[in-house]
């Protein structure tokens, strides 16, 4: 028994032992978190560093961690809108300890690239938005587009198809042109592109690897494009890529997808198509059903599954920087090879880029060097296929074991009962046939590259004078072959199938020099920036195309063309900053291009933008609710003189030699002539103006930040086609400076940090924006009434061929259509339209315009929540207002199920709820007009970062994401997201499945 209580005393005096000596190796600490006004800091987090022992402040900046473990450690401090704080201690129980923070003002710090300079984003007074490598969208992306979509209020991008290494439409605050390019004008690294790529290259900016890149600037308004003049009325986006860093590193990104198709176009199968051709009510021609049932097959083909497929595809990018005494650098190498989900369709590219830093005599002279260069391949799946593969009859197989047509069933003239006869060229084309019968592709080299001498000379503080000499070169050769054996190529004499080749080079040269001058005076409280000079391009493009049957036989006269043009640039910007809180910024540029005639060819457009920085007055100090507040106003004007037919000689006349069918003839001997084109001597460029004002705000000590704008642009002298009198040995049409166009509208940014502790990260975008485009003036008159139809807007299964049409008081290219009648249930009566000017008769008289396929309001929301070392993001897109043409249902009718030529054709299920059979006009009903808003999760990602290894330097982490995650919209065709509007054999965008891995070392 006292054994027993021997050792209850034993262990009981040890526990308190240990529990004393516990205590006295464990402390409290206390302490206070101010910020540089000696004002209290709530909600701010103290961790010590490697533990989990953590503690908030409360409302006067007071914290207490308890059981805080004795010896060195180390405090972290963190706070939203000030640099975290790291305080070693020695831990000692009773230790107070006060810290002072310092404010990070992260955006108002960031530094944006405005064109000739840069500028801290607190104190731009233009429209300015900025997008760095650390905010794009993650997951398997590609381009650079895809990279930065969401993300920018008032910019539309829209991918014009799913194929990968595909071409994408970028608009930025409505279209401002009809016969001009509205594409903004895009810098990189100093380098301006141009809008014209060599044959057959996917998009100029395929030709920047997205990891290469730190950040995209977007100038929107004329305050803030003007310092390009005529090339800036589109906006500019400025791409500035990554730089050598200090220490020595190494990064690998690699990423392995997998593309699926969302959804299929919904048509007929083999039994449901048998049912259609045996109900007696889908014909109303007489014999037509007994004809039509004997062209009946006996298979069960979903040729869409024939033509699409599970691809895959990787991406792999490996960069070293550094730094070598005077000289930072940065060395990048990137592949990409990716399979399109139709079938035969690849895309490899690969990219080097190569940054160069060096700096002398003690930072005096700065040099940057850039070079980067492209090289991709394109093996172009015929995107024909898709809408064969939805008109292609369901009942017939793929192979019918003819010899002629290398097996592939095609219908002959003879009612497909001689397998080898001649084909029906009318009728719809074997999918499979048109995959693995074209052999297209091309090869595309690109080079980008400028040197950027910045000096600072001596004896005048504050004096720096710029040159910059660049280049963009890019040729592409390529070839477009289809097989003899072939129905849509066919020649019942000659050889059919057809060889294409093709090669073209763009070789743009750049020269520029400015001084700036920027002067602190702080007697007068004021800081001057000024920055002027001069700018020389030159632009040359050359290339051939040259064709024959596939064997050859017949030679077709080659078409060699070759064009340039020159446009040299004054400029000049004054930035003028009275007390830190007014600025003023006055922008000029004198543009002279040679696509105009003397008279005509320069052009002056300048530019004025008032900012307050509201936030700095003396009234606000006490203001604890706002972090930022600026106002921002700007008026300024841009020009255009980018054609859509890249014509460098529009005000000259053109001729081009007659064909053979058009010789005359004099005695025994044929001439062909030299034909003119129309011409305007006194074409001049487009001006745009534009208005703005902003407010950028940020609250609760930059927790929640955002920006609101409102524009009004008005584009003058719009470049437009008019007709022209009889006898004047021109075409019909000439095109003149006639006409005028507005957008208005205004947008919304907001960034929110939701959370942020210890273990919890958690930060939100939004951004919404409103525009309505307009055109004011149209061929000279102000007067409605008058349609200029739309040439572009080509459809299938119309006389007229075209669907969209201009007119004052309407949006730009909306569409031209007759206004349905419907019955008490609801279905549209064939043939059965509004009689519109009254007239008792049904023609073109009655067309009417109708909804616009551009949006009216668009939004975008993105996600990032972090835990731990997991972290999670996603990003989506609303478009609001947009409205497309549904060609493919258009096209579906039980009039098109059988054809009087010997052939059937499959149709979308739409046929059945309209039943249509006879009428020619029902392609041009407004019935065809969906509305196509939508809402679209682009990307979704799921990643982990592993604890650092080797002496904390290797670094890496794994995620897994979905692109093109899913879409909510009333559209009823495969995909609302058409640019322009009209739906037809739309190369289907992917669902990308992803994995991925970055390691840095």
């Amino acid at each position: 028994m006292k054994k027993i209580y021997f050792l209850r005393y034993s262990f009981l005096l040890l526990f308190i032992c240990l529990s004393n000596w516990v205590m006295a190796q464990s402390s409290t600490i206390t302490g206070r978190i101010i910020d540089e006004d000696n004002q209290p800091l709530p909600g701010a987090t103290v961790i010590i560093k490697g533990t989990s022992i953590s503690a908030g402040t409360d409302v006067n900046g007071y914290f207490k961690l308890t059981n805080a473990p004795g010896g060195q450690q180390t405090l972290v401090v963190r706070y939203v809108g000030y640099e975290s704080l790291e305080k070693p201690i020695t831990t000692a129980n009773g230790l107070v300890v006060n810290l002072q923070l310092k404010s990070s003002s992260v955006l108002l710090n960031q530094v944006a690239v405005i064109g000739y300079g840069t500028i801290k984003k607190a104190d731009a007074t233009g429209s300015v938005d900025v997008v760095t490598a650390k905010d794009f969208n993650k997951g398997a992306v590609n381009s650079i587009q895809d990279a930065v979509s969401g993300k920018l209020p008032g910019v539309v991008i829209t991918s014009n198809s799913g194929a990968p290494g595909n071409t994408s439409t970028i608009r930025i605050r409505g279209t401002t042109s009809i016969n001009a390019s509205s594409d903004p004008l895009i810098v990189i690294d100093g380098v301006p592109l141009s809008n014209v790529v060599a044959g057959g290259t996917a998009n100029i900016l395929t030709s920047i690897n997205p990891n290469d890149v730190e950040n995209i600037t977007v100038l929107k308004d004329a305050s803030a494009t003007a310092i390009y003049g005529s090339r800036g009325s589109s906006g500019v986006i400025l791409i500035t890529t990554k730089r050598g860093t200090k220490d020595f590193s190494i990064n690998y990104n690699g990423t392995f997808s997998l593309s699926v198709i969302p959804k299929e176009v919904p048509v007929y199968t083999a039994s449901q198509f048998r049912d259609l051709i045996n109900t007696p009510s889908t014909f109303s021609t007489p014999g037509a059903q007994a004809a039509a049932q004997a062209l009946l097959g006996t298979a069960n083909t979903n040729w869409q599954n024939q033509i699409y497929q599970k691809a895959f595809g990787d991406d792999h990018n490996l960069s070293i920087s550094g730094s070598t005494k005077n000289m930072p650098y940065r060395v990048s190498v990137g592949y990409d090879d990716a399979d399109g989900v139709l079938k035969t369709y690849n895309f490899q590219r690969t990219t080097v880029a190569v940054g160069l830093d060096p700096s002398f005599f003690n930072h005096t002279l700065n040099l940057h060097i850039n070079l980067k260069g492209l090289y991709n391949t394109n093996n172009f799946a015929d995107q024909a296929a898709i809408g064969s593969a939805v008109n292609y009859d369901p009942t017939q197989s793929v192979y019918n074991g003819n010899t002629r047509w290398r097996g592939y069933t095609t219908w002959t003239t003879n009612g497909n009962t001689n397998i080898n006869g001649a084909p029906v060229t009318l009728a719809t084309a074997n999918p499979v046939a048109r995959l693995n019968e074209t052999d297209n592709t091309s090869t595309n080299r690109r080079s980008i590259g400028n040197i950027q001498a910045d000096y600072k000379i001596p004896g005048i503080d504050g004096l720096r004078a710029n040159v910059n000499l660049g280049y963009d070169y890019a040729d592409a050769f390529g070839k477009n072959n289809v097989l003899d054996s072939t129905q849509w190529i066919y020649l019942p004499v000659a050889s059919g199938g057809q060889k294409i080749s093709y090669n073209t080079v763009n070789r743009n040269q750049l020269a520029e020099f400015y001084l700036n001058y920027k002067k602190d005076l702080k007697s007068i409280k004021s800081v001057i920036d000024v920055t002027g000079g001069y700018s020389f391009s030159h632009f040359y493009t050359e290339g051939n195309t040259m064709s024959s049957d596939y064997n050859e036989t017949t030679f077709n006269p080659s078409s060699p063309y070759k064009t340039e043009y020159y446009l040299a640039s004054f400029f000049g910007r004054l930035n003028y900053t009275f007390d830190s809180k007014y600025i003023l910024t006055f922008t000029i540029r004198d543009d002279g291009t040679s696509k105009f005639a003397p008279a005509n060819r320069w052009g002056v457009f300048p530019a004025g933008a008032f900012a307050w920085r509201i936030k700095d007055e003396d009234f606000m100090k006490d203001n604890t609710l706002f972090s930022d507040l600026k106002l921002r106003l700007g008026y300024g004007t841009t020009g255009q003189q980018d054609l859509t037919n890249n014509n460098n000689y529009p005000y000259l006349p053109q001729y081009t030699i007659s064909d053979n069918a058009s010789r005359y003839q004099f005695g025994n001997t044929f001439y062909n002539t030299l034909r003119p084109g129309p011409y305007d001597a006194g074409i001049k460029w487009e001006s745009t103006t534009t208005s703005n004002i902003g407010l950028d705000f940020g609250f609760l000590n930059g927790r929640l930040t955002g920006s609101i704008d409102a524009y009004y642009k008005k584009t003058k002298n719009l470049l437009n086609v008019v007709n022209v009198p009889v006898l004047t040995n021109f075409a019909a049409t000439l095109l003149e400076n006639v006409g005028s166009m507005q957008n208005k509208g205004a947008e919304l940014s907001l960034n929110a940090v939701i959370i942020d502790q210890k273990d919890w990260h958690w930060q939100m975008g939004y951004n919404v924006s409103f525009n309505k485009n307009k055109i004011l003036n149209l061929v000279g008159s102000t007067n409605p009434g008058f349609v200029q139809v739309n040439p572009n807007s080509g459809i299938s299964g119309t006389t007229s061929g075209t669907i969209q049409a201009n007119e004052v008081g309407y949006p730009i290219n909306s569409f031209y259509v007759y206004q349905q009648i419907y019955d008490k249930n609801g279905k549209p009566i064939e043939d059965g339209y509004v009689d519109r000017n009254g007239d008792g008769q049904i023609n073109s008289s009655d067309l009417y315009l109708d909804h616009s396929p551009n949006p009216t309001v668009l939004m975008g929301i993105n996600s990032d929540l972090a835990y731990k070392r997991f972290d999670f993001s996603f990003s989506g897109r609303v478009s609001l207002g947009n409205y497309d043409y549904n060609n493919v249902a258009a096209g579906s009718t039980y009039r098109g199920l059988y054809s009087s030529l010997g052939y059937l054709s499959n149709q979308t299920t739409n046929a059945s709820v309209t039943q249509f059979t006879t009428a020619l006009t029902t392609n041009q009903s407004d019935y065809y007009i969906q509305n196509a808003s939508f809402f679209k999760m682009d990307n979704m990602n799921l990643g982990y970062t592993f604890p650092t290894y080797i002496k904390n330097k290797l670094k890496l982490r794994v995620s897994a994401g979905v692109q093109n995650v899913f879409t909510i919209t009333p559209y009823k065709g495969l995909d609302p997201e058409i640019q322009g509007g009209l739906d037809n054999n739309f190369f289907p965008r992917a669902r990308i499945y992803q994995l991925g891995v970055n390691a840095s070392f």
